[in-house]
């Protein structure tokens, strides 16, 4: 496998590690990069573009990046809230009076951001189609009943989540999140990055075509790692929150379709690079060519942990802040301070503040992974043996 691209010295290991992402662990289009102190340090691809084809990916070649939409998503309110334009204590009913129904009078702006709206789950699916219309799952969202006592508990809310968010950003602002994010984020920092592909760049084909690519067997002798008895049976039982919360679309789109990349769902179909995700976040946590998005105290309130423990959906202990994933057992980053999101199959975008460090990797070849796919996780190693040497 022909690896192109740039590391700079003392980064060595990632390189070493991204080439046998495509030999051990199966990868078929990748690309890695990371910044540190808002400087690129690794800038690397490989492979195909289409995880069905042989057309080799290109420096700028983008993907869908799944849940690793939300971390972008997320900065959009905590943005809004820095500017003194959203309330994160306020009743999410104080700006879409429609919400309130069913008992969501409690629920927070924060607890949208930290898991903890009670909401992972809609009584009736919505389908495709149905999904892609801005006024549907928002619509859906406001008409269901909490399936725990708002505030209380906590539990992925792996589609509602950006329904939620995009109804309170257009709320706010009276643009769509995607749009949001395009004018006051992506243009400012010059990213690859897109929540809602635009024409143009679908008909030059920036974005490749994702697909499963089963993890390659074992060598002998070694153990593959299996889930917990627990986590297998909730996502295999249909009246389980797990299943249910991921199945909130039903069936599952074709992320392949135009349509689809198109539209703007903040959970779930941002499209980005791999540098676009790093640079985005090396600009949370400091400057990148002029441009910082959070100040001291909000990057506080992104990583300050809101929900630990026990998640009603994911049925493993996790961590949360504003928005973002915190690091450990679940989803393991660079280290305690660090905070971002993985995208369910593989793409991973966070950052570091203790050591400078952002990192975003995305590939076309989803796996049966949630929250720590090990071709990211063994990219993440590389970059900790890095700093360490």
């Amino acid at each position: 496998m022909d690896v192109h691209g740039t590391v700079a010295e003392g980064f060595e290991p990632v390189g070493e590690a991204f080439a046998r992402n495509f030999e051990a662990l199966g990868d078929r289009g990748a690309a890695v990069a990371v910044y540190r102190d808002g400087r690129r340090v690794v800038d690397l691809w490989g492979g195909t573009r289409d995880v069905d084809g042989t057309e080799p990916w290109q420096r700028g070649t983008a993907q869908v990046v799944r849940s690793a939409t939300k971390g972008v998503a997320a900065a959009v309110l905590l943005l809004l809230h820095q500017r003194g334009e959203l309330d994160l204590d306020a009743p999410v009913g104080e700006y879409w009076p429609r919400f309130k129904a069913h008992g969501k009078d409690g629920v927070l702006v924060r607890h949208v951001l930290n898991h903890r709206a009670g909401l992972p789950v809609l009584d009736r699916p919505l389908t495709p189609a149905e999904a892609l219309d801005p006024l549907r799952g928002p619509e859906a969202v406001a008409a269901q009943a909490p399936a725990w006592e708002p505030g209380t508990d906590h539990g992925y809310h792996a589609l509602t989540y950006g329904w939620m968010l995009d109804e309170l950003v257009r709320r706010v602002t009276g643009r769509g999140t995607g749009e949001w994010i395009a004018a006051e984020i992506a243009a400012p920092l010059d990213l690859d990055l897109w929540l809602g592909l635009p024409a143009a760049e679908e008909a030059a084909g920036r974005a490749g075509r994702v697909g499963r690519a089963e993890a390659p067997e074992p060598a002998s002798g070694v153990l593959r790692a299996r889930p917990r008895r627990a986590v297998t049976e909730a996502y295999e039982d249909p009246d389980s929150l797990t299943r249910r919360a991921f199945a909130a679309i039903t069936p599952c789109p074709d992320q392949n379709d135009p349509a689809y990349r198109a539209s703007a769902l903040p959970a779930t179909n941002g499209i980005a690079t791999a540098d676009g995700l790093a640079r985005f976040y090396a600009a949370l946590i400091g400057e990148v060519d002029g441009v910082r998005l959070f100040d001291p105290a909000t990057l506080a309130l992104a990583r300050a942990e809101e929900s630990s423990g026990p998640d009603r959906v994911l049925v493993v202990n996790t961590r949360f802040g504003l928005g973002y994933m915190l690091h450990g057992g679940a989803s393991p980053f660079l280290g305690p301070g660090s905070f971002g999101h993985p995208g369910r199959g593989g793409a991973l975008g966070f950052a570091d503040p203790e050591t400078g460090i952002a990192f975003g990797y995305v590939t076309n070849g989803f796996r049966k992974t949630v929250t720590a796919d090990p071709r990211a996780q063994a990219l993440v190693r590389a970059v900790r043996a890095s700093l360490d040497r």
